[in-house]
């Protein structure tokens, strides 16, 4: 059966520099590709550089999201903000500007032949802003903001899911990535989320955005790390991401990251994976300094490994590095999925 290769493009730009980095698309192994076992997912996110804290913006913020029950919105926002909670990161509050971006720019893949992009030109259908930012401004989001961040997924099966599954799905591909994996581990507060399906081939064909936005600083110990410990479900593999993570080639294994403060530099120099049978992996690790690709922010590390995990597996994950020069070493164990 034809199916349409779904790719996917991330940016982040700041509201103040408005800088654009990080064009990416990539899958989510177990977790992001449930369902058929024909299907195609890929998803993107970027981080970059650093910012200055300023106020928070509150306009459009609301205290109980207002996403509809079992809506493919609701399932992300769950799913992100689950997954960030059980980690110690900061959950995020809906903000409904950033709704009307998200959703302004899902629509617009909709209406350009549902190839993803993080980027809008003027003139075609649905057209509100170039870039994240632009877009959230647009619709009246504070361009007093630390940062605005975006990220665009496409999914397509030629099953039948419900919404929430697709959302779900997608949100969990996310997390996977070396340049995904921000939603997960970055200090922001607030998000916004759209949603358009389509249908491709006479199967359904869906679009997710997400911006998040308004870093601000975390309390507690930092670095804190992503898989949160005891998590399950994690994806086993990557199917491929743009830029492509150094050192990889193929498919390869999902992201285990740390995440600071924006005023910190975290310098990875070591992470291992290991099986229950004893089996040790040795990690690609990846920071600020290291990364070709200068993607990733001082305050984010991330390491992976270059092949795909086995799945339905539990390891035991360390990560050592420095935090402004300080030493710190940090464990999780997570389950994959299958």
């Amino acid at each position: 059966m034809k199916q349409k290769k779904i790719t996917a493009l991330t940016a982040i730009s700041f509201a103040a520099a408005l800088t654009l980095a990080a064009c990416g698309g990539g899958g989510g192994g177990g977790g992001g590709g449930s369902g058929s076992g024909s299907n195609n997912s890929s998803s993107g996110s970027g981080s970059t550089g650093s910012g200055t804290t300023t106020v928070s913006p509150t306009t459009g913020n609301v205290s109980t999201p207002q996403y509809a029950s079992a809506s493919a919105q609701q399932a992300i926002f769950d799913q992100i903000n689950t997954q960030r909670q059980a980690c110690g990161f900061p959950a995020l509050t809906e903000n409904t500007l950033l709704d009307q971006a998200a959703q302004a720019h899902a629509d617009y893949i909709g209406k350009n032949g549902g190839t993803i992009t993080d980027e809008e030109v003027s003139g075609n259908p649905g057209f509100t802003g170039v870039t994240y930012t632009d877009r959230a401004a647009h619709f009246g989001y504070p361009t007093t903001a630390s940062y605005a961040t975006g990220e665009s997924a496409g999914y397509y099966t030629n099953a039948t899911l419900s919404e929430a599954t697709y959302g779900t799905n997608i949100a969990t591909a996310w997390s996977s990535g070396v340049y995904h994996v921000a939603a997960y581990v970055w200090p922001t507060t607030q998000i916004g989320i759209g949603w358009n399906e389509t249908t491709y081939n006479g199967f359904p064909e869906a679009h997710g955005v997400i911006q998040i936005a308004n870093l601000q600083t975390m309390s507690g110990s930092v670095p804190l790390m992503y898989p949160c410990e005891g998590a399950t479900g994690v994806p086993y593999k990557v199917v491929g991401e743009t830029p492509t993570p150094p050192n990889t080639s193929g498919a390869w294994g999902p992201a285990v990251a740390v995440g600071a403060n924006q005023s910190d530099t975290i310098v990875l120099t070591s992470a291992t994976l290991t099986d229950t049978s004893g089996n040790v992996i040795n990690l690609q690790v990846l920071d600020s300094a290291k990364d070709t690709n200068k993607v990733l922010p001082a305050f984010e590390g991330v390491a992976y490994p270059a092949a795909p995990l086995t799945p339905n597996t539990k390891y035991s994950a360390v990560v050592s590095g420095t935090i402004n020069g300080t030493p710190f070493t940090r464990t999780r164990t997570f389950t994959t999925g299958s």
